[in-house]
């Protein structure tokens, strides 16, 4: 019990405002450096990152140990260090940038696109897959969502057109223009065609991932966007996101990947299937009369 008053009155003496400041402070902290470590850790710059801190570390051992030449000559690399990180981070700084005024009302992407037209854009880009996917005809479409794709956008044709699943079959159709590179779909609109993405540079990448998806790694790693490939050898559908892919997807799985992407996720059947669970459980337990 003295304990408690003695906590009590340090908060007293101390004062509230200070200590709500304080947590919220400490909590602000802790988002903060959990939002990092979860931004690079999907990203090559999850390396960097241990590599900068296996570098603190040598410099604590070389003082520890009392190397001083070496010591000096790390501690040296410390001036130049904020410099190389804003350098080394660029890419994620920038996509920390784009989140925050996402997140302030300026945002853009499938946020401000009208539902219907979200699901009609799943309907065409989940149909056109399926059927490049059955005539074997390889194809690149990439979503954008909240990261900007314009420096990507500009690699390639600009359309502006109005998405069909009519243009995107003409789009990838062998010996056309375009067919080798990637779509880029902005809202209901086909932003650009044609368009060179960068390949992903994960250790994680096997040998055996062909260009395609690599493209669409690399895209996946570097912002928010949604990228199908059609496999031109195979016809295998699948899904790059956060870098990571998604294979052996058919029109259903795609369209419900897309629809829980896109936020236009019908929960329903979802919510009948635990409720018949649930309903089971009573019987067998004999709690419900059959």
């Amino acid at each position: 019990m003295s304990f408690l008053s003695a906590v009590q009155r340090d908060l007293q003496s101390a004062g509230w405002t200070t200590v709500i400041a304080t947590v919220a402070d400490v909590a602000l902290v802790t988002l903060a450096v959990y939002w990092v470590i979860m931004l690079s850790k999907r990203r090559p710059a999850w390396q960097i990152l241990w590599g900068l801190l296996v570098f603190l570390g040598l410099v604590y051992l070389t003082e520890r140990t009392q190397l001083h030449t070496i010591n000096f000559l790390l501690r040296s690399f410390l001036y130049v260090l904020p410099v190389a990180v804003v350098i080394l981070f660029q890419p994620e700084l920038r996509q920390m940038l784009e989140n925050m005024g996402s997140v302030a009302g300026w945002g853009r992407g499938l946020a401000m696109v009208p539902t219907e037209q979200v699901t009609s854009l799943i309907h065409i880009v989940s149909h056109a897959a399926a059927n490049m996917s059955e005539r074997r005809i390889g194809a690149l479409i990439v979503i954008e969502r909240e990261s900007p794709l314009d420096a990507i956008a500009a690699t390639g044709t600009r359309l502006n057109a109005t998405i069909s699943e009519e243009l995107i079959g003409s789009i990838f159709y062998p010996g056309g223009p375009l067919h080798d590179g990637a779509v880029i779909i902005r809202g209901n609109r086909v932003v650009s065609a044609g368009c060179t993405l960068p390949l992903s540079e994960s250790a994680h990448v096997g040998t055996m991932v062909h260009t395609r998806h690599k493209a669409a790694l690399g895209v996946a790693e570097e912002s928010d966007a949604a990228v199908v490939v059609v496999s031109e050898e195979t016809g295998t559908i699948s899904l790059a996101l956060e870098g990571k892919l998604h294979r052996g997807l058919d029109q259903e799985s795609l369209m419900q990947w897309l629809k829980l992407i896109c936020g236009t996720h019908d929960d329903s059947a979802s919510k009948v299937k635990f409720a018949r669970t649930v309903d089971d459980t009573l019987r067998k337990a004999g709690l419900r009369r059959r």
